[in-house]
């Protein structure tokens, strides 16, 4: 990779991290993350309590690209051909039209994502895994850029629907906003006095310009070391006591996507143990599925992955 497209995707990911600041107070480090796995071409999920801010961070981010942005409101009563799309049959010239759903965009805001059927929550799958829909027994293939933003309240649980283990593992990461500093909330209450700060953002990236970001993050080096640090790490969930289903191979490759985006944004062309160790619990903890004496013992995934990483030995 030359050095000025190193450059050009640093400055691609500072342009659209400053813009998204604008609007979230307080939230650097969301954001950072956020961006590491859109880079990547990952999807994610953002999972906290009512009113943090998840749907704003996600509009924040589509409105800084010049991309086409969908949001779906997810209800019980949604069907995967809400989502996908239908054919409709035209009398008059006697064929089947495809009307497409909201699912073929640049970034998708899958709002409440848990408020609906599992059969609803299935549909993305495909999409968030491949790239791709099956409609009416054709495949029809998404943008080159996709991206899924998905919210979900933890704390709600009359009308929703967890996410299965296999929708859960699509999800490239699992970030939590939480609540932002006093004098963080206070700045939200005088950025919102008139207006909301979202009504005066601006695209300040293109399409082209991300796809040269994620490209430029390919190109990112991890050493043999690295990888067998993140298979390790990634391994030890398999066998810690209290889990009863670890962490798949999904995972690894997850995390060495996001580590190589966050080396690039920090000026470097290879990755260092301490990316890896950042990114570890927001890429690995929300896959993992603790056996129930462990969960009522207040083990947590979260901290299953906390314990892995100070045990596990950095290569030198």
């Amino acid at each position: 990779m030359q050095a000025s497209e190193h450059t050009a995707a640093r400055e691609t990911y500072r342009k659209i991290a400053a813009n998204v600041e604008k609007v979230m107070q307080g939230q650097a480090a969301s954001i950072r993350r956020l961006m590491a796995a859109f880079a990547t071409g990952g999807h994610v999920l953002l999972e906290d309590f009512p009113g943090t801010g998840k749907t704003t961070l996600a509009k924040a981010l589509a409105r800084s690209i010049d991309a086409q942005f969908k949001r779906v409101q997810f209800t019980p009563d949604l069907l995967p051909s809400d989502i996908l799309g239908v054919s409709i049959f035209h009398q008059r010239d006697q064929v089947f039209c495809f009307h497409a759903g909201p699912v073929f965009t640049n970034i998708l805001l899958a709002d409440e994502i848990n408020r609906a059927s599992p059969r609803t929550q299935s549909a993305l799958l495909e999409a968030m895994g491949e790239g791709q829909v099956s409609v009416d027994g054709e495949h029809r293939n998404l943008a080159e850029l996709f991206f899924v933003v998905a919210t979900q309240n933890p704390v709600e649980f009359r009308g929703t629907y967890p996410l299965p283990e296999a929708q859960m593992d699509r999800f490239a990461m699992l970030i939590s906003l939480g609540y932002v500093k006093p004098e963080d909330e206070v700045a939200i209450l005088s950025a919102q006095a008139r207006e909301h700060p979202l009504d005066r953002l601006t695209a300040c990236a293109s399409i082209t310009d991300v796809l040269a970001l994620k490209r430029a993050v390919r190109e990112v080096r991890v050493s043999e070391e690295l990888k067998r640090y993140i298979v390790d790490l990634v391994a030890a969930t398999r066998a810690t006591p209290g889990v009863q289903l670890g962490a798949s191979p999904r995972a690894s490759l997850a995390l060495t996507k996001a580590a190589q985006a966050l080396a690039l944004f920090e000026g470097l062309d290879f990755v260092a143990p301490e990316q890896i160790q950042e990114l570890a619990v927001p890429v690995i903890a929300h896959r993992l599925v603790m056996e129930p004496q462990a969960r009522f013992s207040g083990l947590t995934t979260r901290g299953v992955v906390e314990e892995i990483i100070k045990k596990k030995p950095v290569p030198a």
